[in-house]
Protein backbone atom coordinates (compact mmCIF):
# COMPACT_ATOMS: atom_id res chain seq x y z
CA UNK A 1 0.00 0.00 0.00
CA UNK A 2 1.18 3.58 -0.61
CA UNK A 3 2.86 5.19 2.37
CA UNK A 4 0.82 7.76 4.26
CA UNK A 5 2.42 10.10 6.78
CA UNK A 6 0.21 10.65 9.82
CA UNK A 7 0.89 13.79 11.83
CA UNK A 8 -0.85 14.35 15.16
CA UNK A 9 -1.42 17.94 16.26
CA UNK A 10 -2.92 18.54 19.71
CA UNK A 11 -3.15 21.10 22.46
CA UNK A 12 -5.63 22.96 24.64
CA UNK A 13 -4.50 26.24 23.07
CA UNK A 14 -7.10 25.99 20.32
CA UNK A 15 -6.09 29.08 18.34
CA UNK A 16 -2.44 27.98 18.23
CA UNK A 17 -3.48 24.45 17.26
CA UNK A 18 -5.69 25.63 14.40
CA UNK A 19 -2.91 27.94 13.19
CA UNK A 20 -0.41 25.06 13.17
CA UNK A 21 -2.82 22.81 11.27
CA UNK A 22 -3.51 25.52 8.70
CA UNK A 23 0.22 26.04 8.23
CA UNK A 24 0.81 22.35 7.57
CA UNK A 25 -2.18 22.04 5.27
CA UNK A 26 -1.04 24.98 3.18
CA UNK A 27 2.58 23.92 3.11
CA UNK A 28 2.39 20.21 2.22
CA UNK A 29 0.74 19.35 -1.11
CA UNK A 30 -1.77 16.49 -1.16
CA UNK A 31 -2.50 16.69 2.55
CA UNK A 32 -5.78 16.45 4.45
CA UNK A 33 -6.97 17.24 7.97
CA UNK A 34 -9.02 14.73 9.94
CA UNK A 35 -10.83 16.12 12.97
CA UNK A 36 -13.29 14.61 15.44
CA UNK A 37 -15.36 17.24 17.27
CA UNK A 38 -16.13 15.89 20.72
CA UNK A 39 -18.19 18.94 21.66
CA UNK A 40 -21.25 17.23 20.15
CA UNK A 41 -20.92 14.19 22.42
CA UNK A 42 -23.78 15.35 24.64
CA UNK A 43 -26.08 14.74 21.68
CA UNK A 44 -24.82 11.17 21.39
CA UNK A 45 -22.40 11.46 18.47
CA UNK A 46 -18.95 12.65 17.53
CA UNK A 47 -18.77 14.68 14.32
CA UNK A 48 -15.93 13.79 11.95
CA UNK A 49 -14.74 16.11 9.20
CA UNK A 50 -12.06 15.67 6.57
CA UNK A 51 -10.85 18.71 4.69
CA UNK A 52 -8.09 19.66 2.28
CA UNK A 53 -6.72 23.04 1.25
CA UNK A 54 -9.95 23.84 -0.64
CA UNK A 55 -12.41 23.03 2.14
CA UNK A 56 -14.42 20.13 3.58
CA UNK A 57 -14.11 16.92 1.60
CA UNK A 58 -16.44 14.79 3.71
CA UNK A 59 -18.28 14.79 7.02
CA UNK A 60 -19.89 12.08 9.09
CA UNK A 61 -20.76 10.93 12.58
CA UNK A 62 -19.24 8.33 14.85
CA UNK A 63 -21.57 6.97 17.57
CA UNK A 64 -20.49 7.12 21.18
CA UNK A 65 -18.85 4.02 22.61
CA UNK A 66 -19.77 3.33 26.24
CA UNK A 67 -20.84 6.98 26.60
CA UNK A 68 -17.22 7.96 25.89
CA UNK A 69 -16.49 10.45 23.13
CA UNK A 70 -12.77 9.69 23.24
CA UNK A 71 -13.53 5.98 22.82
CA UNK A 72 -15.58 6.81 19.72
CA UNK A 73 -12.59 8.70 18.36
CA UNK A 74 -10.35 5.66 18.94
CA UNK A 75 -12.78 3.34 17.15
CA UNK A 76 -13.26 5.65 14.16
CA UNK A 77 -9.82 7.14 13.64
CA UNK A 78 -7.82 4.20 12.28
CA UNK A 79 -10.49 3.00 9.81
CA UNK A 80 -10.74 6.50 8.39
CA UNK A 81 -6.98 6.82 8.07
CA UNK A 82 -6.77 3.41 6.37
CA UNK A 83 -9.49 4.46 3.95
CA UNK A 84 -7.55 7.65 3.12
CA UNK A 85 -4.36 5.63 2.63
CA UNK A 86 -5.99 3.00 0.44
CA UNK A 87 -7.69 5.61 -1.74
CA UNK A 88 -4.23 6.96 -2.66
CA UNK A 89 -3.26 10.46 -3.63
CA UNK A 90 -2.71 11.73 -0.08
CA UNK A 91 0.79 12.41 1.16
CA UNK A 92 0.03 13.50 4.72
CA UNK A 93 -2.97 13.08 7.01
CA UNK A 94 -3.03 15.66 9.78
CA UNK A 95 -4.99 14.44 12.79
CA UNK A 96 -6.16 17.56 14.58
CA UNK A 97 -7.09 16.43 18.08
CA UNK A 98 -9.98 17.99 19.93
CA UNK A 99 -8.98 20.28 22.80
CA UNK A 100 -8.56 17.88 25.73
CA UNK A 101 -7.57 14.74 23.80
CA UNK A 102 -4.03 13.72 24.71
CA UNK A 103 -1.62 12.90 21.88
CA UNK A 104 -0.03 9.88 23.61
CA UNK A 105 -3.14 7.72 23.40
CA UNK A 106 -3.85 8.65 19.80
CA UNK A 107 -0.26 8.12 18.63
CA UNK A 108 -0.32 4.63 20.13
CA UNK A 109 -3.72 3.84 18.56
CA UNK A 110 -2.59 4.95 15.10
CA UNK A 111 0.69 3.03 15.30
CA UNK A 112 -1.06 -0.11 16.54
CA UNK A 113 -3.33 0.20 13.51
CA UNK A 114 -0.40 -0.33 11.19
CA UNK A 115 0.01 3.29 10.12
CA UNK A 116 3.12 5.46 10.25
CA UNK A 117 3.16 8.42 12.62
CA UNK A 118 5.86 10.77 11.38
CA UNK A 119 5.28 13.55 13.86
CA UNK A 120 3.49 14.51 17.08
CA UNK A 121 3.14 18.24 17.71
CA UNK A 122 1.59 20.18 20.55
CA UNK A 123 0.63 23.73 19.63
CA UNK A 124 1.39 26.32 22.31
CA UNK A 125 0.83 30.00 22.94
CA UNK A 126 3.68 30.95 25.33
CA UNK A 127 1.56 33.61 27.03
CA UNK A 128 -0.96 30.95 28.07
CA UNK A 129 1.45 28.38 29.53
CA UNK A 130 1.38 29.65 33.12
CA UNK A 131 -2.39 30.36 33.20
CA UNK A 132 -3.14 26.84 31.95
CA UNK A 133 -0.64 25.18 34.31
CA UNK A 134 -2.25 27.05 37.19
CA UNK A 135 -5.81 26.14 36.22
CA UNK A 136 -7.10 23.47 38.57
CA UNK A 137 -10.62 23.43 37.11
CA UNK A 138 -12.04 20.09 36.09
CA UNK A 139 -12.34 19.68 32.33
CA UNK A 140 -16.05 19.01 32.85
CA UNK A 141 -16.48 22.50 34.31
CA UNK A 142 -15.06 23.95 31.09
CA UNK A 143 -17.09 21.70 28.78
CA UNK A 144 -13.92 19.85 27.77
CA UNK A 145 -14.48 16.41 29.29
CA UNK A 146 -14.07 13.51 26.87
CA UNK A 147 -16.35 11.21 28.87
CA UNK A 148 -18.85 11.37 31.70
CA UNK A 149 -16.23 9.82 33.97
CA UNK A 150 -13.43 12.18 32.89
CA UNK A 151 -11.89 13.55 36.10
CA UNK A 152 -8.89 15.29 34.60
CA UNK A 153 -8.15 18.96 35.21
CA UNK A 154 -7.10 21.65 32.75
CA UNK A 155 -3.63 21.84 34.33
CA UNK A 156 -2.71 18.16 34.34
CA UNK A 157 -4.11 17.64 30.83
CA UNK A 158 -2.16 20.56 29.45
CA UNK A 159 1.02 19.37 31.19
CA UNK A 160 0.79 15.92 29.59
CA UNK A 161 0.02 17.36 26.16
CA UNK A 162 3.03 19.64 26.44
CA UNK A 163 5.52 17.11 27.78
CA UNK A 164 4.72 14.18 25.49
CA UNK A 165 5.29 15.87 22.14
CA UNK A 166 8.88 16.05 20.86
CA UNK A 167 7.91 19.11 18.81
CA UNK A 168 6.21 22.24 20.12
CA UNK A 169 4.52 24.38 17.47
CA UNK A 170 4.91 27.83 19.00
CA UNK A 171 2.52 30.59 18.01
CA UNK A 172 3.70 34.16 17.64
CA UNK A 173 2.32 35.83 20.76
CA UNK A 174 2.70 39.60 21.30
CA UNK A 175 1.56 39.11 24.91
CA UNK A 176 4.36 36.65 25.73
CA UNK A 177 7.44 37.93 27.53
CA UNK A 178 10.85 36.44 28.33
CA UNK A 179 9.50 34.78 31.47
CA UNK A 180 6.76 33.01 29.50
CA UNK A 181 9.21 31.72 26.92
CA UNK A 182 11.70 30.63 29.59
CA UNK A 183 8.98 28.74 31.46
CA UNK A 184 8.10 26.87 28.28
CA UNK A 185 11.76 26.05 27.65
CA UNK A 186 12.34 24.76 31.19
CA UNK A 187 9.18 22.66 31.29
CA UNK A 188 10.21 20.67 28.22
CA UNK A 189 13.89 21.37 27.51
CA UNK A 190 14.34 18.44 25.11
CA UNK A 191 11.49 19.54 22.83
CA UNK A 192 12.19 21.11 19.47
CA UNK A 193 10.42 24.47 19.46
CA UNK A 194 9.31 25.48 15.97
CA UNK A 195 7.64 28.83 15.24
CA UNK A 196 4.42 28.15 13.35
CA UNK A 197 5.06 30.93 10.85
CA UNK A 198 8.75 30.16 10.22
CA UNK A 199 9.36 29.64 6.49
CA UNK A 200 12.65 28.46 5.05
CA UNK A 201 14.17 29.72 1.82
CA UNK A 202 12.92 27.45 -0.97
CA UNK A 203 15.38 25.29 -2.84
CA UNK A 204 15.49 25.74 -6.63
CA UNK A 205 12.43 24.32 -8.42
CA UNK A 206 10.91 23.18 -5.13
CA UNK A 207 7.93 24.44 -3.20
CA UNK A 208 9.00 26.11 0.08
CA UNK A 209 8.64 23.83 3.06
CA UNK A 210 8.22 25.37 6.50
CA UNK A 211 10.29 24.28 9.46
CA UNK A 212 7.03 23.06 10.98
CA UNK A 213 6.32 20.77 8.03
CA UNK A 214 9.84 19.37 8.12
CA UNK A 215 9.44 18.61 11.83
CA UNK A 216 6.09 16.95 11.17
CA UNK A 217 7.65 14.61 8.61
CA UNK A 218 10.89 13.91 10.51
CA UNK A 219 9.75 10.68 12.17
CA UNK A 220 8.38 9.60 15.54
CA UNK A 221 9.19 6.69 17.87
CA UNK A 222 6.15 5.67 19.93
CA UNK A 223 8.14 3.37 22.24
CA UNK A 224 10.77 6.02 22.97
CA UNK A 225 8.08 8.62 23.64
CA UNK A 226 6.36 6.26 26.08
CA UNK A 227 9.62 5.54 27.90
CA UNK A 228 10.33 9.27 28.17
CA UNK A 229 7.12 9.65 30.22
CA UNK A 230 7.49 6.60 32.48
CA UNK A 231 8.27 7.64 36.08
CA UNK A 232 11.21 5.21 36.27
CA UNK A 233 13.06 6.64 33.27
CA UNK A 234 11.37 9.93 32.41
CA UNK A 235 13.46 12.61 30.73
CA UNK A 236 12.97 15.16 33.49
CA UNK A 237 14.14 18.79 33.21
CA UNK A 238 17.59 19.77 34.43
CA UNK A 239 18.61 22.53 36.84
CA UNK A 240 17.96 25.98 35.39
CA UNK A 241 17.52 29.57 36.51
CA UNK A 242 16.85 32.39 34.04
CA UNK A 243 14.42 35.26 33.42
CA UNK A 244 12.77 34.77 36.80
CA UNK A 245 12.04 31.07 36.21
CA UNK A 246 13.78 28.26 38.09
CA UNK A 247 13.94 24.50 37.95
CA UNK A 248 15.06 22.70 41.08
CA UNK A 249 16.21 19.10 40.73
CA UNK A 250 16.14 17.37 44.11
CA UNK A 251 17.87 13.99 44.31
CA UNK A 252 18.46 12.01 47.51
CA UNK A 253 19.15 8.36 48.42
CA UNK A 254 17.15 8.23 51.66
CA UNK A 255 13.41 7.47 51.99
CA UNK A 256 10.70 9.86 53.12
CA UNK A 257 8.97 9.52 56.45
CA UNK A 258 5.35 8.92 55.34
CA UNK A 259 3.66 11.10 57.99
CA UNK A 260 6.00 14.07 57.59
CA UNK A 261 5.76 13.99 53.81
CA UNK A 262 1.97 13.68 53.93
CA UNK A 263 1.77 16.70 56.24
CA UNK A 264 3.87 18.73 53.79
CA UNK A 265 1.96 17.74 50.62
CA UNK A 266 -0.08 20.93 50.32
CA UNK A 267 2.95 23.19 50.65
CA UNK A 268 5.00 21.06 48.25
CA UNK A 269 2.22 20.88 45.67
CA UNK A 270 1.70 24.64 45.68
CA UNK A 271 5.42 25.47 45.73
CA UNK A 272 5.76 25.30 41.93
CA UNK A 273 3.67 25.64 38.81
CA UNK A 274 4.76 22.13 37.84
CA UNK A 275 6.47 19.31 39.72
CA UNK A 276 7.01 15.67 38.82
CA UNK A 277 9.30 12.73 39.33
CA UNK A 278 9.62 9.58 41.41
CA UNK A 279 9.92 9.14 45.15
CA UNK A 280 10.57 6.58 47.87
CA UNK A 281 8.50 6.04 51.01
CA UNK A 282 10.02 4.29 54.02
CA UNK A 283 6.90 2.22 54.81
CA UNK A 284 6.73 1.02 51.19
CA UNK A 285 10.44 0.64 50.42
CA UNK A 286 9.97 -1.69 47.43
CA UNK A 287 7.47 0.52 45.56
CA UNK A 288 8.44 3.19 43.04
CA UNK A 289 5.98 6.06 43.47
CA UNK A 290 5.09 8.65 40.85
CA UNK A 291 4.73 12.35 41.74
CA UNK A 292 2.72 14.47 39.28
CA UNK A 293 1.53 17.95 40.29
CA UNK A 294 0.06 20.89 38.38
CA UNK A 295 -2.64 23.46 39.05
CA UNK A 296 -2.35 23.04 42.80
CA UNK A 297 -3.35 19.37 42.59
CA UNK A 298 -1.17 16.32 43.16
CA UNK A 299 -1.51 12.82 41.76
CA UNK A 300 0.43 10.09 43.53
CA UNK A 301 0.40 6.54 42.21
CA UNK A 302 2.41 3.36 42.25
CA UNK A 303 4.57 2.71 39.20
CA UNK A 304 5.50 -0.83 40.21
CA UNK A 305 8.59 -2.11 42.00
CA UNK A 306 12.04 -0.57 42.04
CA UNK A 307 14.47 -2.72 40.05
CA UNK A 308 16.42 -3.35 43.24
CA UNK A 309 13.33 -5.12 44.58
CA UNK A 310 13.10 -7.56 41.67
CA UNK A 311 14.81 -10.96 41.56
CA UNK A 312 17.69 -11.20 39.11
CA UNK A 313 15.67 -13.46 36.80
CA UNK A 314 13.08 -10.70 36.27
CA UNK A 315 15.60 -8.19 34.94
CA UNK A 316 15.54 -9.73 31.46
CA UNK A 317 11.88 -8.74 31.20
CA UNK A 318 12.64 -5.09 31.97
CA UNK A 319 13.12 -2.77 28.95
CA UNK A 320 16.75 -1.76 28.36
CA UNK A 321 15.90 1.93 28.77
CA UNK A 322 14.61 1.21 32.27
CA UNK A 323 17.78 -0.68 33.20
CA UNK A 324 19.93 2.14 31.81
CA UNK A 325 18.02 4.74 33.82
CA UNK A 326 18.37 2.67 36.98
CA UNK A 327 22.12 2.35 36.43
CA UNK A 328 22.48 6.14 36.53
CA UNK A 329 20.92 6.27 40.01
CA UNK A 330 22.34 3.03 41.36
CA UNK A 331 23.34 3.07 45.01
CA UNK A 332 25.55 0.28 46.43
CA UNK A 333 23.09 -0.37 49.25
CA UNK A 334 19.66 0.62 47.90
CA UNK A 335 20.04 0.13 44.15
CA UNK A 336 17.78 2.48 42.17
CA UNK A 337 15.59 3.46 45.15
CA UNK A 338 15.81 7.24 45.44
CA UNK A 339 14.10 10.60 45.46
CA UNK A 340 14.17 12.37 42.10
CA UNK A 341 11.76 15.29 42.07
CA UNK A 342 11.80 18.32 39.78
CA UNK A 343 10.04 21.63 40.50
CA UNK A 344 9.65 24.33 37.83
CA UNK A 345 8.10 27.74 38.38
CA UNK A 346 8.52 31.49 38.22
CA UNK A 347 9.58 32.96 41.57
CA UNK A 348 10.51 29.54 42.96
CA UNK A 349 11.64 29.61 46.60
CA UNK A 350 14.48 27.15 46.08
CA UNK A 351 15.94 27.36 49.60
CA UNK A 352 12.59 27.04 51.33
CA UNK A 353 11.58 24.15 49.10
CA UNK A 354 14.82 22.27 49.72
CA UNK A 355 14.51 22.75 53.48
CA UNK A 356 10.94 21.43 53.44
CA UNK A 357 11.90 18.38 51.38
CA UNK A 358 14.89 17.63 53.61
CA UNK A 359 12.68 17.80 56.71
CA UNK A 360 10.50 15.01 55.30
CA UNK A 361 13.34 12.50 54.99
CA UNK A 362 14.10 9.91 57.65
CA UNK A 363 16.37 11.18 60.40
CA UNK A 364 19.73 9.50 60.95
CA UNK A 365 18.26 7.43 63.80
CA UNK A 366 15.18 6.43 61.77
CA UNK A 367 17.33 5.53 58.81
CA UNK A 368 19.69 3.44 60.92
CA UNK A 369 16.75 1.40 62.26
CA UNK A 370 16.52 -0.38 58.90
CA UNK A 371 13.79 -1.61 56.57
CA UNK A 372 11.99 -3.79 59.09
CA UNK A 373 11.41 -0.75 61.31
CA UNK A 374 10.54 1.46 58.32
CA UNK A 375 7.69 -0.82 57.34
CA UNK A 376 6.12 -0.31 60.77
CA UNK A 377 5.76 3.44 60.23
CA UNK A 378 2.16 4.75 59.88
CA UNK A 379 0.88 4.17 56.30
CA UNK A 380 -0.11 7.79 55.70
CA UNK A 381 -0.37 7.40 51.92
CA UNK A 382 -2.71 4.41 51.79
CA UNK A 383 -5.75 6.61 51.13
CA UNK A 384 -4.04 8.42 48.24
CA UNK A 385 -2.82 5.15 46.81
CA UNK A 386 -6.19 3.45 47.42
CA UNK A 387 -4.48 0.60 49.24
Amino acid sequence: MPELSVVIVGGLHADARKEAVARLLADVPDSVVLHHDLATAAAGTVVRTIRDATGIVSAGEAPLVNDCACCALREDLVPELLRIRDAGGTRMAIVELWDSVEPKAMAEVVTAGGLTVTGVLTAVDPALVLPYLGNGDDLAERGLAAAATDQRTVADTFARQLEYAPVLAVAASPEADDEDRELLAQLHPTARQVPIDDLTVPAPRRRPLSALARAALAGFDVEAADAAQHPACALLPAEADAHGVSTLVWHRCRPFHPERLYAALEDLTCAAARSRGRFWLADKPDVLLHWDAAGGALCVESAGPWLASLPDAAWDMVPPVRRAAAALDWHPEHGDCCQHLVFTSPALDRDGLEQLLESCLLTDAEYAAGRTAWKQLPPAFDTLLEV
